[in-house]
């Protein structure tokens, strides 16, 4: 029989589809609206006044008077808001500020507003809830449920709490659920990764866990560790564990290797939460990409990924964008994040819903000889190269290498392998063949004689968490760059002697 809390989450469900299904039905329509009351709603605010939001009447005029900026641009309001100034970039003062890893401007302070909070909450809550609909399971709200997250300890700047985005929302567990979820508040305030993964085995061991979440790579480690104590799969350990939820990465490097170590395959559900918003989810378990969220005070605009760094790019709305194109994705929110660049880039995979891939971040691309090689093309490759075989990738990066003791310039992929190819050069080749089919400038280079194919060089087990470890970012949200446009990642592989 099941339980009352079981039993109700399914009308409660039907609720939420219906709401969801009544905006994403009429995107622009719900879009203008979110547009018209930010700008309305900020017009007094500092920022508001510089760019004369009085009179902004139309995108167009938006477009005008509000530039595209990234953190560093828009630093200068930050910096007023961090200070403790009222009424900068949104009304009021914020309620958080949610401290991200910068790489130019060492930590970024993104506001989170009284506003914008509980979309972040929605959401998550709103993945869940269409995967019950859809799918009429609802047993696993009666088990034990894990986030693998960041500490929930908060500091204070300025009177204003802070702390990384999971831990901040970690104290927006809904009361129903409080019960539910591990693991305990002390082990979650663990600062020390592998000591607090440890911590997380014993707690969760013994218990009846039915959904485990958070980034692959980081889950991995809870799984390998679980498996080392008991000689068991995860899914033999947890038997009525059967829903993974994932954000942050692609899961599909990873997809094979977990089925292999849970035992079984599992239902997932992809989230698309950041610091500065939670932009989609996944609402259809056979439909590829995520539902964007046009209903939670974000406004969204894109840019063609192509053409981003051309001195005066085009900016489009959701009504102009076109299926498989990379577009660089720029919000403006109910946090005060105006024209903001976020970094990321999207594809969408539908127009009717509207619904995206992440596709790769705009600074992590190869690009070093014109070929512009993006994080979708390296983990397609990786993906037609492992499939109906035994190879099992643990993780991977890719660099150029520009200046080669010998012969021309190439890529090089290093590649932790679970289990490595029986023949290493079938493997490249591989990949080689994939990436010339998708990518027809570096196809060209190829031809050209510019690069010669890549190269796979193989790092050793556990060599990118000791790489992460020697930076200072095992666990939580950190992970690996799928690919970069310099050698900082692959030198540091090498000096530490990480390479076999």
């Amino acid at each position: 029989m099941p339980s009352v809390k079981a039993a109700l989450s399914k009308p409660f469900a039907k609720i939420v589809a219906y709401r969801i299904k009544k905006w994403s039905l009429k995107p622009i329509k719900t879009q203008h609206k979110v547009f018209k009351h930010l700008i309305s709603t900020a017009e007094s605010t500092a920022f508001g006044k510089d760019h004369n939001f009085k009179n902004i009447k139309s995108y167009s005029d938006f477009k005008a008077k509000v530039p595209i900026r990234d953190y560093e641009e828009l630093r200068p309001y930050v910096d007023r808001v961090v200070a403790g100034e009222e009424d900068v970039l949104w009304t009021g003062k914020p309620i958080y500020f949610a401290k991200t890893s910068g790489t130019t401007s060492g930590a970024k302070y993104i506001p989170i507003t009284k506003e914008s909070m509980p979309t972040h909450v929605k959401a998550a809550r709103n993945a869940i809830l269409m995967y019950i609909h859809e799918t009429g399971n609802s047993s696993f709200v009666d088990g034990k449920m894990i986030f693998l997250q960041g500490s929930p300890v908060l500091e204070k700047k300025n009177g204003i709490k802070l702390g990384r985005l999971s831990g901040i929302v970690a104290h927006y567990v809904p009361k129903y659920l409080q019960k539910n979820r591990l693991p305990s508040l002390e082990t979650n305030c663990i600062e020390d990764w592998e000591t607090k993964v440890d911590a997380i085995v014993e707690e969760t061991i013994n218990e009846n866990m039915t959904i485990i979440s958070g980034i692959p790579s980081w889950v991995q480690m809870y799984f390998e560790k679980l498996i080392d104590k008991t000689g068991k799969k995860v899914g033999d350990i947890f038997t009525d564990f059967n829903l993974f939820i994932f954000g942050g990465v692609n899961y599909e490097p990873y997809r094979s290797k977990f089925e292999n170590l849970i035992g079984r395959k599992v239902d997932s559900i992809e989230l698309y939460p950041a610091s500065e918003g939670f932009f989609a989810f996944q609402d259809k378990q056979g439909e590829k990409g995520m539902l964007l969220q046009l209903n939670s005070g974000i406004f969204y605009e894109f840019v063609e990924a192509d053409h981003f760094f051309d001195e005066n790019p085009e900016r489009i709305t959701l009504e102009d964008v076109k299926l498989g194109i990379n577009y660089v994705m720029i919000i403006s929110t109910t946090a005060g994040l105006w024209s903001y660049n976020i970094g990321d880039t999207i594809e969408f995979t539908s127009l009717m819903p509207y619904r995206v891939i992440v596709s790769g971040r705009i600074k992590h691309f190869i690009s070093a000889f014109g070929e512009h090689v993006i994080g979708k093309e390296v983990e397609q490759a990786l993906k037609e190269a492992t499939e109906n075989t035994n190879i099992s990738v643990n993780e991977f990066t890719v660099a150029p290498q520009i200046t080669p003791s010998e012969g021309l310039p190439y890529h090089e992929w290093f590649v932790e392998f679970e289990n490595e190819p029986e023949d290493l050069d079938m493997f490249k080749e591989s990949l080689e063949r994939s990436l010339q089919k998708q990518n027809s400038y570096y196809l060209d280079l190829i031809v050209g004689k510019v690069l010669k194919t890549l190269k796979v060089t193989v790092v050793k087990k556990d060599g990118f968490k000791t790489y992460m470890k020697s930076i200072g970012k095992l666990g939580g949200q950190n992970k690996i760059p799928r690919l970069s446009n310099d050698r900082k990642i692959a030198d540091k592989l090498y000096q530490l002697q990480l390479t076999k």
